[in-house]
Order: structure tokens, then sequence, then C-alpha cells
């Protein structure tokens, strides 16, 4: 039947500039999926390739082989020696290769623990390994498995629920203050990468309209269309805040831009609605003194990274609730297949004493020619009942032994007890 393994690499034991060369768009890998179904080597293998891990997941009378096999191919795509990579490579087989799958589906193994882009490009590797008809019946339930392990983990679990990158703690921190962020008015200043992330989270969310401001009023103009907002000259920048309920600021500004005074007079134009600020320079763009001010709001970078920090702490304490259920369901999964092994020995067992019955009702009934039909039917019912019985014990031994991790002897065990052949159905 061969071993089930994974063998691979990944953020925890390669340098981005390994995993970067490895890392194959769809095209390239059906080809490596081809030339090593062509080699005999595996019987069944899918390649999850991502910028943070390239693995290998096969079933093989020999696993270290076809680790060879498949990474000197994947290396071959982009003139990498095997011998270079041999030293971070991992191999893990049957249970451990089975957690470790459940794991990375689960994102417990990701470089951000609980991200949910993990189990997208699962499902695309496996999308992969079927359309090249390389995945066969082991994976296929692996995955399966390891999906409904993941659904479980993310429902079960808070370990996805806490945002761990600055732009998206904000907008969480936003959401709470307003208390969601529907139709909630939003004015970006500046153009940094993470204060344009944090605008487009706060409109995923609902918030809008979006106004943009910028001293390059070009810039400006770029931004508010790709964000389907609108652009507003920066000297109205007070007239705007007076308008909006979130002010995200990403200037490269060496001083702040936004004083306590402005803001004071704001709030009087607002007549003291709430008002959020998220600050992601440095240096501020926000004068520390605003966030004194009644209704007033605001976080700068040091503040939302101490959320983060808080985040990430309870997504690792969530973590060891998830791993308590990865383990749960690996034994449940390994069970259930150590039960499906022994089946065709109970079938074959149950075949063999059955046909016995068979035969032996057939000549006691061929010495009584005139037998009633009650008489026939009573000698069947024996018959069979003194079969159950015999197969009691050997088909419970042979349950619990498979639950043991012992199966493989006692079925040996059986079919040399009962003169079974290994291709009895």
């Amino acid at each position: 039947m061969g071993t089930l393994f994974v063998a691979g690499l990944s953020h925890r034991v390669a340098p981005v500039a390994v995993r970067e060369q490895l890392a194959l768009e769809t095209d390239k890998l059906r080809e490596v999926l081809g030339a090593v179904m062509v080699s005999g080597v595996l019987s069944e293998v899918m390649i999850l390739s991502t910028c943070n891990r390239v693995e290998v997941y096969g079933v093989a009378d020999a696993p270290a082989a076809a680790r060879a096999l498949a990474f000197r191919q994947l290396g071959a795509q982009r003139g990498v020696e095997l011998d270079g990579l041999e030293p971070m490579l991992y191999t893990k087989t049957e249970a451990e290769a089975v957690h470790h799958a459940f794991r990375v589906a689960a994102s417990l193994d990701s470089m951000i623990l609980g991200e949910p882009q993990i189990l997208g490009q699962v499902k695309e590797a496996v999308a992969a390994a079927q359309s090249c008809q390389t995945l066969g019946p082991t994976l296929h339930r692996l995955w399966m498995k390891a999906f409904s392990v993941a659904k479980k983990v993310r429902t079960d679990t808070d370990v996805a629920r806490h945002a761990v990158s600055v732009s998206f703690a904000a907008v969480e921190l936003a959401k709470k203050i307003f208390a969601g962020l529907e139709g909630r008015t939003v004015l970006l200043v500046g153009a940094g990468e993470m204060g344009d992330l944090a605008a487009r989270h706060l409109v995923e969310q609902g918030a809008f309209p979006l106004y943009v401001a910028n001293r390059t009023w070009a810039r400006a103009q770029d931004l508010a269309r790709a964000l389907a907002g609108t652009a507003v000259p920066f000297v109205d920048l007070e007239a705007t805040m007076a308008m909006v309920d979130i002010v995200v600021t990403s200037t490269g500004a060496p001083a702040p831009i936004v004083s306590r005074e402005t803001v004071q007079r704001v709030m009087h134009l607002r007549r003291s609605r709430p008002l959020f600020f998220v600050d992601i320079a440095v240096p501020r763009d926000v004068e520390p003194g605003v966030n004194e001010l009644d209704n007033v709001f605001c976080y700068d970078i040091d503040a939302l990274q101490q959320v983060v920090d808080a985040n990430l702490r309870e997504r690792e304490r969530e973590a060891q609730r998830a791993e308590g259920i990865v383990k749960h369901e690996v034994e449940r999964f390994l069970a259930r297949g150590r039960d499906q092994e022994i089946v065709p020995t109970i079938v074959s067992l149950r075949t063999r004493l059955e046909a016995i019955r068979q035969a032996e009702v057939e000549k006691a009934l061929g010495r009584l020619p005139d037998v009633s039909p009650a008489t026939r039917q009573a000698l069947e019912a024996l018959s069979t009942a003194i079969v159950n019985k015999i197969l009691h014990v050997p088909i419970t031994k042979l349950r619990e032994s498979s639950r043991s991790g012992q199966g493989g002897s006692w079925t040996a065990f059986v079919h040399e007890l009962f003169g079974l052949r290994r291709d009895d159905p």
C-alpha cells in the first residue's frame, strides 16, 4: 500500500531566499507532478507551494527516495541542486504526517498563527493534484479530514479572531468605539503603506465614504481613485475632519500635522461627536495631547502594536486549545484508518467460514432426503449461529489489536490460522 509521508521546508527552517526559488506557479507544479508520477516511485502525490512553505505529500514504498526525486524535480525548475536543499528538508511519516497536515490546514504551523490564507492555498494544491490525477484515495481522505479539522478549529476556538497586524488592529478598535463601521466616514491623510491598508480594511468593513488628503494633489487623486474615494485639498484638512468619523494619518512629515488646538476646533464644529484617530506615522502625525480631549480617541503605532502583541498572546492561548482538537482528530483519523485495514481480513474470514457452513449444511441435507422446510430452516439457523460464535472472538481481537496499533501482527496470525489467502475477497 505504501507509506504516507510529507517532506519539505518552511519558514521555520529555510530562509526566504531558498523558499522563493522553490515557489512555483501552477503550470510548473503540474509539470513536476506529472514527472514525479511517471517515475513510478510514488503512487500518490500533492505539492503545496506557498511563499512560506514547499511541501510534498505522497504515498510511496520508499519515502526517502520519493523525497529526493520530488525535490530534485522542483529544484530543476529553478536550477537549485538537491544537495543544497537536503540540510533544510524535513520528513514525517504516517501519524506524524497526518498531524502535520492537520496543523498546516488549521494554520497552527503558519508564520502568522491563525492566518486564513493557508487553507485556501491547500485547497488549490489539492485541486491541482486532482486535475493531474495524482491525488489517490489516501491523500484524498487525509485532506478531506484536514479541511474538517480546520473548520472545527476556527469554529471552536478564537485562534483566528484577534487582529495581529497594525492596520487591522486599528479597524478592530474603530469597530468597538463605534459599535460597527457601517456608514462611518473615513479620512486618509498621507500615502503610507500601512495607512493605505488600514483604509482598505475600514472600507471592507462597511465604512463609507472615504476621503483622501495629500500635500501632492495628483497623489491624492490617484489614491482616491484606487480606493473608490474622493480627493480633498490638503488645505481643507480641518474642515474635512469635522465631517468624518475616522482619521487615518500616514504621512512622512517631520513634525505633527494635527495639533490639539485644531482638534478642539473640530470637536466644537462636530458638537462633540466621537472622533477616532489612527496615527500610523513615524514620527507621529497627531500631537500626543489630542488623546486627552473628550470623545477623541487616538492610537499611535506603539499603542496599536501593544494591541497586536496582546492579540498574539491571546492567539497563542487559543492555539493550545486548537492543538488539543488536532491531536484528538489525528487519533480518530488513525483509528478509523486502522479499522479499515482489518476490514478485508474480517470479510475474508467470514466468507471462508460461510462457505464451510454452506457446504456442511448441504452435505447434511443430502443425507436427509425427506427433510421438511422447517428442519432445513433450523439447520441453517443452527449453523449460522455456530459460525457467528466462532467469528466473535477473532473479530473482537482484530479490532482491539487495530486500535492498539498491533493490527498487522494479528491480521497475519488470523490469515495463517484460518488458511486465508492475501488476495481473498
